[in-house]
């Protein structure tokens, strides 16, 4: 294990293959060259490093950076990161002359880039399960009335809706008092075939007109037109030979700059059932297949409960998870405080 970790750190810092002379130096074991080559050699056989070519030295595998990132994670998992001087400069940036979530998180993406040399994504808050707070129902119009829907959160969503006839002010009334008496405090999941009968058949003559504004709400809170993804840092990507390459580059910029491509990585990390919100993806293991060469960490950010969003490092395999890790978790943190002032004020 000492051996697998001087060879990872070494290919992390120099981005070279690592031979057994460098090893003898590079660890405190005091053992001759010949030992270590034994030793490579049954790392090599078990997967964990591999030999790009001939006479060369060895260099991780995505197996080797697996084992390695695991270790590293149960070291830290209790372990609260906080450096002052650093979340004092975050803290300041996120919050000076910032008025609407999504300039914080523009500015998160640009400052995680500058810190960490690597490519940055970070996503607005996903809302499909959150809860309704309450719902308006207004007549603008002969033939229109606008259903504004607010979650938790304070997320607002408007829908106009075509009526077939004029409805008076006491059957509008009637229709907001069903509404809000059945769907308050309910997600998505929860609205169900039950709820939805019993409130068609309280509506009476308006039942249909009912289904029609629940099809809207649906609609409305599933509806992801209010993703976003931020990212910054794209140019970073050429720092780093093993993905500088035209092809390699090309691929890795069109994923961030079309964005579309990096839903499938969101949905997988703000499903992590472990429940530490930062999850490591090693070459082939990112969901995206333009990545296979890069690593990819993660991290989920939660505004209050039900309501999450997804922060995410790309960068070579060789990345300073470390202080990757770090970062995210003092994002994380910084998010937090952030919002949490925001909701204050």
């Amino acid at each position: 294990m000492k051996i697998l970790q001087a060879i990872i750190r070494n290919y992390l810092e120099t981005g070279e293959p690592v031979g057994s002379r460098t090893i003898s130096k590079y660890t405190d074991l005091n053992l001759s060259s010949a030992t270590i080559r034994n030793e490579m050699s049954d790392l090599e056989e078990m997967g964990y490093i591999v030999q790009p070519h001939t006479s060369a030295g060895r260099i991780p595998s995505d197996k080797g950076y697996r084992l390695y990132v695991d270790n590293m994670m149960k070291e830290k998992e209790e372990e609260l990161v906080e450096k002052e001087k650093e979340i004092m400069d975050m803290k300041e940036f996120l919050l000076e002359k910032v008025d609407r979530v999504e300039e914080v998180l523009q500015n998160m993406a640009k400052l995680l880039a500058s810190n960490t040399n690597y490519a940055t994504m970070i996503t607005t808050p996903q809302n499909k399960k959150n809860r309704l707070k309450f719902i308006q129902l207004t007549q603008v119009e002969k033939t229109k009335m606008l259903c504004v829907i607010v979650m938790e959160g304070n997320i607002i969503k408007n829908k106009l809706i075509e009526l077939k006839k004029e409805l008076d002010n006491e059957t509008i009334l009637k229709l907001n008092i069903l509404f809000n008496n059945n769907l308050s405090g309910l997600n998505l999941e929860e609205i169900n075939l039950g709820i939805i009968a019993t409130m068609a058949n309280q509506a009476g003559k308006e039942n249909e007109l009912v289904r029609r504004i629940l099809d809207e709400i649906a609609i409305a809170i599933a509806s992801e037109d209010q993703l976003e993804i931020f990212t910054s840092g794209a140019t970073n990507i050429f720092k780093y030979p093993e993905l500088s390459s035209k092809d390699k580059a090309r691929e890795l910029i069109c994923a961030l700059e079309e964005k579309q491509m990096l839903t499938n990585l969101i949905v997988d990390s703000l499903g992590d059932s472990r429940g530490t919100g930062i999850q490591v993806y090693i070459g082939d293991e990112t969901p995206i297949k333009s990545m296979k060469d890069c690593s990819v960490v993660t991290a989920t950010y939660e505004i209050e409960e039900g309501l999450h969003g997804t922060i995410g490092i790309i960068g070579p395999k060789r990345m300073d998870y470390e202080k990757v890790v770090e970062s995210l978790k003092t994002v994380k943190l910084q998010l937090d405080k952030a919002f949490k002032k925001n909701e204050k004020d």
